[in-house]
């Protein structure tokens, strides 16, 4: 078998295998959830309310049926795109009109980026409109939802044209060893990203006042202090005009570091359960786990891109696809695209390996908390957080080895030794 037939024979297999796989673990959440639907599970009888609970498994069966819709429907798309001939089509099209060169590769990167995103839009106002909205959690406006819409857009064409642009150019003019310059360019950009996201970007969708409880802000502090963790400010985020679901998180890089608590948050818990839910955080720092996702993050990437630098040089790879690439002409921003498309395909199958690595991660910040903090509190704002984001408290133990990154409610609970006393 050619190469070319082998790629394909390849590609075709693992979407298949993939979607078979992502439909099986649905329908096993699906039935799991709703057979437990109308009993709560002992472990939560005195702290959760029947009511609660049907509400958290009506709302993970809405969620799963249209994420169902959502996964056959994207995988009609990536067949379009690829083996049906839709980006070479799209590439076909530009280069008669635009001829080849830099300003058509850009073109077609951003065609590919627009396109995706008018397809992919009917499933995210679905999914906030109509599935949040019915479960009373979506706040955001129509205004306020295009406004995003706007500034988002604007934001990925500023920032992602030069990255693009530089990227392809790295490709086209630093020899055999493009990639490893073009990773390099990649790593600064996340870096700097870090730094200025806090500052420059996150207030564009979302205002930050600075927290004004004098008495948390103490308690916080202090409990900062005790764990060697410095911010360089402790911040309230209005995430109630979007949305009813609670949160509280470290951002930034370096001195450039925050930390947010969304207003809802601090609504729902009391001083001590904050304490607790921040030293959560905190013990993802103590644990360095940000600093090893990221390293981790940047050895997978350069893999990546050692293996991009070899198939883009590789005829093989692009028809295999479903691309004829250009005779005269760069490939470049093809290979960027197919390479895009085709590897969440073939990697689809270690989700489970990364989903175990992050349970872990969150047992060890669980397991610190307490060291700092009660387990008590953190077990009742646990809860609290479970209860309120309406998360099932009966998911499915394979759907849940395979997608959760955080341990369920009865696991983490169970490890706390708080019980249904929590």
């Amino acid at each position: 078998m050619q190469a070319s037939a082998l790629l394909t024979f390849a590609f075709a297999t693992f979407l298949v295998a993939g979607l078979a796989v992502k439909f099986w673990l649905a329908t096993r959440q699906v039935r799991h959830v709703v057979r437990h639907r109308d009993a709560v599970p002992p472990l939560f009888a005195g702290t959760v309310s029947l009511a609660a609970h049907r509400k958290a498994a009506d709302y993970t069966v809405a969620k799963s049926r249209v994420g169902l819709l959502e996964t056959a429907f994207g995988a009609a798309v990536l067949l379009a795109w690829t083996l049906l001939g839709g980006l070479d089509a799209l590439n076909r099209a530009l280069v008669d009109w635009l001829g080849t060169g830099m300003i058509q590769q850009l073109a077609l990167l951003a065609a590919f980026a627009v396109i995706s995103g008018l397809v992919d839009l009917p499933f995210g106002l679905y999914q906030t409109f109509v599935v949040e909205e019915r479960f009373g959690f979506n706040k955001i406006t129509w205004k306020l939802w295009l406004g995003d819409l706007v500034k988002s857009t604007l934001l990925g064409a500023l920032i992602g044209a030069p990255i693009a642009a530089l990227i392809l150019w790295l490709m086209g003019a630093a020899g055999s060893w493009w990639w490893l310059w073009a990773w390099g360019v990649w790593i600064a950009f996340n870096l700097l990203l870090l730094v200025v996201y806090p500052t420059f970007i996150a207030p564009l969708f979302n205002k930050f006042q600075p927290l004004e409880d004098e008495t948390l802000k103490a308690r916080v502090t202090a409990l900062m202090q005790r764990c060697g963790f410095a911010a360089k400010g402790l911040f309230v985020m209005d995430g109630s005009r979007r949305s009813a679901h609670a949160n509280a998180y470290f951002t930034g890089f370096g001195a450039a570091k925050r930390v947010v608590f969304y207003d809802t948050l601090l609504t729902k818990l009391s001083p001590g359960e904050v304490d607790a839910v921040l030293a959560h955080e905190l013990g993802h720092f103590k644990h360095r786990h940000i600093v090893k996702r990221i390293v981790a993050l940047f050895a997978m990437s350069l893999l990546g891109f050692a293996l991009l630098g070899w198939l883009a040089t590789r005829l093989w790879f692009y028809t295999g696809l479903g691309v004829q690439p250009n005779v005269q002409g760069p490939n470049d921003a093809l290979a960027l695209l197919l390479f895009m498309l085709a590897v969440p395909v073939f990697t689809y199958f270690i989700s489970p390996v990364m989903a175990q690595f992050s349970r872990k991660h969150e047992f060890e910040a669980d397991a610190f908390a307490v060291t700092q903090t009660s387990g008590k509190d953190l077990g009742s704002a646990l809860l609290k957080l479970y209860e309120d984001n309406a998360s099932t408290l009966t998911p499915d133990p394979v759907f849940v080895k395979f997608y959760y990154s955080h341990p369920p409610a009865s696991e983490r609970l169970a490890r706390l030794g708080a019980g249904a006393s929590a």
